[in-house]
C-alpha cells in the first residue's frame, strides 16, 4: 500500500506549497478509524481511500480533496463522527466528506420515481461544493477497478448504475479519462463476450499491422516539422466499448470502421493547432463529413479541440485530434481544472467553463419541470448526447443533442416559437419537421397565428426542454376533458362501495395522493395515472376488505360437478359468466379454475384428461352477478366515456374497473371490468354499445398473457 510519505510526494510534485502535515494526519486517522476492516478481496480496507486519493492526485487537485478521498467513508462505515472530522481538521472538511457519505447513499439504479428525486439530491450535493461529485468520481472509477471480488448480481447492478448515471456524467463534467474507464470498465461486466470478440480483433489487428501506431506517429512529426510547429503527438487504439458502441450506431462490422486508431497533436497555441490542421491535411486525404472544430465552436462542458479523419499510411483511416496544451487539460479532467494547482498555484485555465454553470440551469429546470420523470429524461439526454450546432438566420448559434429536429430547434429559442411552429427551412430548402437537423446548418422556424403543439411531436423532438413543453401543452389542453372522464371513472368506482364522489371526498383523496386539489386527482384519474380502483383504495381501504358491494354466490354454490371439498374461481384468462359453456381445470394446489369453453388457454391441457374437470352452471346461478371483462375503442371526443358508462349503466350492469389500454389523438381503448348477471345480460350490453356512433369495436377480453403460466402447470403435471 502507498505510504503517506509517498501521497505527500505526488502532491508536492505539483503543489510544493502543499499543506504535508494535514494530509499525513489525515493518512494517520483514516487508517487507524478503518484498522480490522477488510474489502471483499481480503485486502485491508484503507487500501481504497488511498488508491481514491492517488487518483486524484492525476488532475493535480488540491489538499482538501486529497483529504476528504482519505477519509471519504470514516463517517460512514467507522465510528468517527461528522464533528470529530470537523474538529480535528475543518468545516469545510467535514462538509465535503458528510457530501460523498450522501451521495454514496443514494440508490441512482432504483425505481424511476426514486431515480428522479435521488437524481436531484446528488445535483443538490454537487451545487454546494462541486468537489464532492469529484472524489465520488474516483471512488467509483477504483471501486469498478476491483470490483470482480463482488458477487455477480452486485456487479451488474453497479455497472448498470455507474453506465447510466456516472459514466455520462463525468463525460458531462469534462472529465474523459474517467468517463472512458469506467465505460469499458461496466463493459467487461454487461458484456464480457462482446468486448473479448474485440480484444481478440485487436490483438488480430496488431500482428496484422505490427508497428502501425508508432509509424504514423513519426509520420506526424515529420509534416509538423516541415510546418514548423511544434508539438507533442501521441497515438492509441480507441478503447473496447468505444469501438462496440460505433458497431452499434453505425451498423457496421469491426473491420468497416474507420477510426479504430485515434492520434492527438498537443500545442502550445491555438494558431499552432490551426497549422498543424493544414499540415495534416496536406500530407492525407481528409475523409469527407468528418471534420469538426470545436475550437471555434466549444461544447457545453468547455471542451475545444479539432477533430479530422485522414486517410493514413497504407490507405488506413485514423482519427486526429488538435488542441492546445490548456485545452487538453480541460479536455481530460473538465471541471477539475478550476481545482488543479501547477507550481503552488491554483492553475488558471481560460478554457475551464464555470461547472455551477449548468448544475443552476438544471435546478432552474427541476423547479420548472412538474413531472421527476421529464427532468430525469431531459438530464439523461444532456449528458448522453453529443451536439450539433445550428445557426438562426441572424447567425447566432443554436447548440442541440445529435438527432435534434426543427421542433427542438424551435424550443431552444423559446418556448412561444416552438408552441406556434408549423414547419421550417433549412440552408433555405422547406424540409419536414422530423428532419435530424447536421452540424452548421442554418434554420430558419417558419410560424402561423393560432398553431398550437401536436401529439405526435413528442416523438419528433429529443431535448428535454421540447418534450417537457408539448407534454405541458398537451395535460393542459386536455386538463378539462380529463377533469369530466375522471368524475365519471370516480362515480363509477364509488358508486361500488355505495359512495360518491362529493367535494370533501375527492379533497380528502387529493391530500393522501399529495395533490392540490380534487380537479387535480380527477385530471390524473382522466389520463389513467391513477385508477378508479386506486381512488377506492385509498379512500375505503376496509370497505374493499370487507368487500361491502353486493357480491356473487360462493363460486362453489353456482357450478355443478366438484367433488367434495373442492374449490373453485373462474379463471381470470377469460372470467365466464353463466350461460356459456364451460370445463374446469384442476390446478395443483389451486383448485379448480372455471374456463370458458372457447378460452384459448385450455389449448394448453390437451391429452391431459385427469385435469380435466366436467362442469355446468347451476339453474339459479345468474342471480348472482358475476365479474367479466371486455375492451372498447372510442373516439377521444369529450363525453364518449361518460355516455359508455351510462349505456352499461341503464342496462343494469356495474362497471367494477376501468382502465385506459391505449392512448391516440383520435381514438381510446378502455377495458372495462363489468357485472352482469348472465351471457344474454352481458350480449345486451355490448349490442348497445355497439350502437353508438363514437365506438368502433367491442370486444369480450380474453387475456391471453396468462398463456405461459398454463404452459408452465400443465408441463410440470405431465413430467
Amino acid at each position: 500500500m502507498i505510504t503517506a510519505q509517498d501521497l505527500i510526494a505526488k502532491v508536492q510534485s505539483y503543489n510544493p506549497k502543499s499543506d504535508a502535515d494535514l494530509i499525513a494526519r489525515a493518512y494517520a486517522f483514516g487508517a487507524a478509524a478503518h484498522e480490522g476492516q477488510t474489502r471483499k478481496s481480503g485486502e485491508p480496507y484503507f487500501t481504497h481511500p488511498v488508491a481514491v486519493a492517488i487518483l486524484l492526485t492525476e488532475v493535480k487537485l488540491d489538499d482538501a480533496t486529497i483529504v476528504t478521498a482519505l477519509l471519504h467513508d470514516t463517517i460512514e462505515d467507522t465510528k468517527a463522527t461528522y464533528q470529530q472530522v470537523a474538529n480535528t481538521f475543518s468545516p469545510e472538511i467535514a462538509k465535503l466528506v458528510d457530501g460523498v457519505t450522501k451521495l454514496t447513499n443514494l440508490e441512482l439504479s432504483s425505481v424511476e420515481t426514486e431515480q428522479a428525486e435521488n437524481f436531484r439530491k446528488l445535483l443538490m450535493a454537487m451545487s454546494k461544493d462541486l468537489r464532492v461529485l469529484l472524489v465520488k468520481l474516483a471512488d467509483r472509477l477504483h471501486n469498478m477497478r476491483t470490483i470482480r471480488s463482488m458477487p455477480k448480481e452486485k456487479q451488474r447492478q453497479k455497472a448498470h448504475e455507474t453506465m447510466e448515471i456516472y459514466a455520462p456524467l463525468a463525460g458531462r463534467m469534462g472529465m474523459q479519462f474517467i468517463r472512458e474507464e469506467l465505460e469499458d470498465l461496466c463493459f467487461s461486466v454487461l458484456n464480457p463476450e462482446a468486448r473479448n470478440s474485440i480484444m481478440r480483433r485487436f490483438i488480430n489487428l496488431s500482428k496484422e499491422n505490427d508497428d502501425l501506431i508508432p509509424r504514423i506517429t513519426e509520420d506526424i512529426r515529420i509534416a509538423l516539422n516541415t510546418a514548423n510547429v511544434e508539438a507533442r503527438v501521441t497515438g492509441r487504439e480507441k478503447r473496447p466499448y468505444s469501438i462496440w458502441r460505433k458497431m452499434q450506431e453505425k451498423n457496421e462490422p469491426f473491420n468497416r470502421l474507420s477510426d479504430i486508431y485515434g492520434f492527438r497533436i498537443i500545442t502550445e497555441n491555438v494558431q499552432d493547432a490551426y497549422i498543424a490542421l493544414g499540415a495534416v491535411h496536406q500530407r492525407w486525404s481528409a475523409v469527407p463529413g468528418r471534420f469538426k472544430d470545436y475550437i471555434s465552436e466549444p461544447k457545453s462542458n468547455g471542451y475545444r479541440s479539432i477533430h479530422t479523419t485522414v486517410s493514413g499510411r497504407n490507405a488506413k483511416r485514423v482519427e486526429v485530434q488538435i488542441r492546445t496544451r490548456q485545452m487538453h487539460q480541460v479536455a481530460e479532467s473538465g471541471v477539475a481544472a478550476h481545482w488543479s494547482y501547477r507550481g503552488g498555484q491554483r492553475a488558471e485555465n481560460p478554457f475551464a467553463v464555470d461547472p455551477f454553470r449548468w448544475l443552476r440551469s438544471l435546478a432552474e429546470r427541476f423547479e420548472a419541470s412538474e413531472n421527476p420523470d421529464d427532468f430525469l429524461e431531459h438530464v439523461k439526454l444532456e449528458m448522453f448526447q453529443d451536439q450539433v450546432f445550428c445557426f438562426t438566420p441572424k447567425g447566432e448559434v443554436i447548440k442541440l443533442p445529435r438527432g435534434a429536429s426543427p421542433i427542438d430547434f424551435a424550443y431552444a429559442i423559446h418556448t412561444g416559437i416552438g408552441d406556434s411552429c408549423v414547419g421550417a427551412k433549412v440552408n433555405g430548402a422547406r424540409v419536414p419537421l422530423w428532419t435530424k437537423l447536421r452540424n452548421g446548418q442554418s434554420v430558419e422556424i417558419i410560424r402561423a397565428e393560432g398553431q398550437r403543439p401536436q401529439a405526435s411531436w413528442e416523438d419528433m423532438v429529443v431535448t428535454g426542454r421540447a418534450k417537457s413543453a408539448i407534454r405541458r401543452y398537451m395535460r393542459d389542453e386536455h386538463r378539462d376533458a380529463h377533469i369530466r372522464l375522471g368524475r365519471e371513472i370516480a362515480r363509477v368506482s364509488l358508486g361500488r362501495v355505495n359512495k360518491k364522489p362529493t367535494d370533501k371526498a375527492l379533497e380528502t383523496a387529493a391530500k393522501l395522493f399529495n395533490l392540490n386539489d380534487g380537479n387535480a386527482l380527477l385530471a390524473l384519474i382522466g389520463s389513467a395515472d391513477i385508477s378508479g380502483s386506486d381512488l377506492v383504495q385509498t379512500l375505503y381501504p376496509e370497505l374493499v376488505k370487507s368487500g361491502s358491494s353486493a357480491g356473487p354466490a360462493s363460486d362453489e354454490e353456482r357450478v355443478i360437478g366438484l367433488s367434495p371439498n373442492q374449490s373453485a374461481t373462474p379463471a381470470p384468462c377469460c372470467s365466464p359468466v353463466p350461460g356459456e359453456r364451460i370445463v374446469g381445470i384442476a390446478m395443483p394446489g389451486r383448485g379448480v379454475l372455471i374456463h370458458a369453453i372457447d378460452c384459448p388457454i385450455l389449448e394448453q391441457f390437451e391429452g391431459n384428461d385427469r385435469r380435466w374437470v366436467d362442469l355446468r352452471w347451476t339453474p339459479d346461478s345468474s342471480r348472482a352477478c358475476n365479474e367479466t371483462k371486455i375492451e372498447v375503442a372510442m373516439a377521444n371526443d369529450a363525453g364518449v366515456l361518460g355516455r359508455i358508462c351510462t349505456l352499461i349503466g341503464e342496462h343494469r350492469a356495474n362497471i367494477v374497473d376501468i382502465r385506459f389500454t391505449n392512448r391516440k389523438p383520435d381514438f381510446y381503448r378502455i377495458r372495462l371490468d363489468i357485472m352482469v348477471r348472465d351471457i344474454e345480460h352481458l350480449t345486451n350490453v355490448e349490442t348497445a354499445l355497439k350502437a353508438d356512433s363514437d365506438v368502433a369495436e367491442v370486444i369480450r377480453f380474453r387475456d391471453t398473457s396468462l398463456c405461459e403460466l398454463a404452459k408452465n402447470d400443465s408441463g410440470e403435471s405431465n413430467n
